[in-house]
């Protein structure tokens, strides 16, 4: 009796089937059609029902509180979430006064996709590659203008929380210059930030004032303590500083009556300075150890047993110790627990961490991407 053949009707459905099925990539473009289409249909309607709203009156609909008339529509293209929309219908007024709450006007993205785009900028991430990002996640590349373009508005940001109202009262307020090195096309040049940074009766720090310029100075030191003065910040209960002679004199002309504190990093590094490489080991550690006693009449007694010891060998080092020497052990009339927080300005280099991280990589991975760019004839951005 013959073998009965075998039914290949299943397998050959099961292969069509696979072979009819779209592949990932496919799978997600189709996705993404579908939700721009729905997208599409939701804003219209919602522009549509905005329209009404502000006239008072449905399409031909006669009120006595109509408040003007439909004038039809214009295109534009919004870039979502989702991809690319283009043609968008916006209906308009006739008088040209109806402004659409969907999204903001003149704006080419969605806001969830602008605010991603300056997050990227932000993060150091250069104009061209924010164009690969959004162009491999959305389909679409913005121009590096255009990104240029979203991020005006980290100025105008910028300039609310300068101008913004202080708080009357901070515990402590450290001053320094910050310097950094910032990129403009292919030059590097070397820029000050002078800093101003309050911790409040809560203990909250908070960036109280930002002045770039090219050297510092006592005007523009003048400048910040006297805004953070305009601002509100009358009260100061410690100052912590450098030693710089413009920053000094902006403070005690300003702030007469508020104690500083002498930043000790910077004053030990200026006495080193005047130490042979060979010993300075040593003697930072017989300096650090004047500041590391419990009560301020301990440190002074180190203090004059290290100026005993090293008049004689190391002269300028004894002279910039005594340089500012009052203002070294303010420290001792604040709380023990404050020690280590009120003793040196590291707060706002702790505060310009992330930013020093950020532009160091910028400016290792920037002349990389310029050279990359010559030689594939792109503009660097």
């Amino acid at each position: 009796m013959p073998a009965p053949k075998k039914d290949h009707t299943t397998s050959e459905k099961k292969l069509a089937t696979e072979a009819d099925l779209p592949g990932q990539q496919e799978f997600h473009q189709h996705l993404r059609e579908l939700l721009r289409g729905a997208t599409r249909v939701v804003m219209e309607e919602i522009m549509r029902e905005e329209l009404t709203q502000f006239l008072q009156a449905e399409w031909g609909e006669i009120t006595p509180t109509r408040q003007g008339y439909r004038n039809g529509s214009y295109t534009r293209d919004l870039l979502t979430s989702t991809g690319q929309i283009e043609d968008l219908s916006v209906p308009r007024d006739r008088e040209g006064r109806f402004q659409t709450q969907a999204f903001e006007r003149y704006s080419r993205y969605e806001p969830q996709v602008a605010a991603a785009l300056t997050e990227m900028f932000v993060s150091g991430t250069s104009t061209h590659k924010v164009g690969e990002v959004t162009k491999t996640l959305l389909g679409t590349a913005p121009s590096a203008s255009t990104v240029s373009r979203l991020n005006q508005t980290l100025t105008e940001q910028f300039e609310a929380w300068r101008k913004r109202q202080l708080q009357p009262h901070y515990r402590i307020v450290y001053l320094d210059g910050i310097h950094f090195h910032i990129r403009h096309g292919k030059q590097c040049d070397s820029s000050i930030i002078l800093t101003i940074l309050g911790v409040d009766l809560q203990g909250n720090k908070e960036g109280l004032a930002l002045r770039a310029c090219a050297e510092e100075g006592k005007e523009g030191w003048l400048s910040i303590p006297q805004d953070m003065r305009t601002r509100g910040a009358t009260h100061v209960d410690l100052f912590v500083t450098d030693g710089h002679d413009g920053l000094l004199a902006a403070v005690s002309e300003l702030f007469t009556a508020t104690p500083r504190q002498r930043c000790l990093v910077h004053k030990q590094r200026n006495i080193l300075n005047a130490v042979p490489r060979r010993e300075r080991e040593d003697v930072q550690t017989e300096l650090a150890g004047i500041w590391k006693q419990e009560k301020k009449e301990e440190a002074l007694m180190n203090l004059a047993t290290f100026k005993a010891k090293y008049a004689q060998r190391y002269p300028e080092a004894v002279r910039s110790l005594s340089e500012d020497e009052e203002h070294l052990f303010t420290f001792y009339a604040f709380p023990s627990s404050m020690y280590r927080h009120i003793q040196t300005t590291n707060a706002i280099e702790s505060f310009f961490s992330n930013v020093r991280q950020r532009t160091a990589l910028s400016n290792f991975i920037a002349p990389v991407w310029e050279r990359q760019g010559d030689r594939k004839g792109i503009a660097s951005n």
